[in-house]
């Protein structure tokens, strides 16, 4: 009987002291989003970031916010040479947050590190087929591991951020890559606020996804990347990258899908577009 209680007790005690360990996480997060932002940083975004600076100004509110709590528990390293500058941080975060805009978030919890190169980097994968040994290589300007890491290119980073509506953008590519993964799987299915929207995210991009792979098949042009016909996964962060970079060609061409986004994202990019230079 007395090991029993002392069975209890220590779980009584360990979830007090999480409990406790969230709530003061919960309120170094609110100090950080309260916090004054930096002018300088805003000067990075408003130069370096072309979807910022058509922002509303209470979503530009929000992104200050949840770029403070990004910048203080991610870390940042330079791989390649590249000396890790504030420019860099805040241009990736300011990105990066705004796939978090209006959601219930947590600020990408499983990860950890931004790695990022001056350029496109070498991606090198040994496999061992029927007892060869083979390597393959790629280049690439993005990466999203499982064991929380990202990769990214600065070039791209800079390219992309600054000239909108080409459809690619390596950043919200690799953190909608981040977001898909956090239940643990990398399906294309993100987690969503009911259990009963799956079933209408599944209907309305099972569709489009498949529609892309025709489209590809039969060399059509379509409103989004053909790197989004390579597997589910990709097709979500690419429908990101179009969702963002190029809203209204997408609310044009197809409808549903961007009115799914837009339902999971919480935000409204084709109402920007107006004012969006080229």
């Amino acid at each position: 009987m007395r090991f029993w209680a002392l069975v209890l007790l220590f779980f009584f005690i360990f979830f007090l002291v999480r409990s406790g360990i969230r709530r003061a996480g919960k309120r170094r997060k609110d100090q950080r989003r309260k916090a004054s932002f930096p002018p300088e940083w805003e000067d990075i975004l408003r130069r370096n970031v072309s979807l910022y600076r058509h922002l509303p100004s209470d979503l530009k509110d929000q992104l200050h916010g949840d770029i403070q709590v990004f910048l203080a528990e991610k870390r940042f390293e330079g791989a390649g040479g590249l000396e890790m500058t504030e420019e860099i941080r805040v241009t990736v975060a300011g990105e990066a947050c705004m796939l978090l805009l209006n959601r219930e978030n947590r600020d990408y919890p499983g990860l950890v590190s931004i790695v990022v190169y001056p350029g496109a980097f070498l991606r090198r994968d040994h496999r061992n087929l029927g007892g060869a040994a083979l390597e393959n290589e790629a280049v690439l300007a993005g990466e999203s591991w499982h064991a929380g890491t990202l990769v990214l290119s600065w070039d791209h980073v800079k390219r992309d951020a600054a000239y909108a509506g080409d459809g690619h953008n390596v950043v919200l590519h690799e953190f909608a890559h981040q977001l898909d993964q956090e239940d643990g799987r990398s399906d294309g299915a993100p987690l969503l606020e009911k259990r009963s929207s799956y079933r209408d995210w599944a209907r309305i991009l099972g569709a489009e996804y498949a529609k892309l792979r025709e489209d590809v098949k039969k060399n059509r042009k379509h409103v989004m990347d053909a790197y989004g016909a390579t597997n589910p996964a990709e097709f979500f962060a690419v429908a990101t990258e179009t969702f963002f970079d190029k809203p209204l060609q997408l609310k044009r061409r197809e409808q549903e899908l961007y009115d799914e986004l837009k339902s999971y994202y919480r935000v409204d990019p084709a109402a920007w577009v107006e004012t969006m230079s080229p």
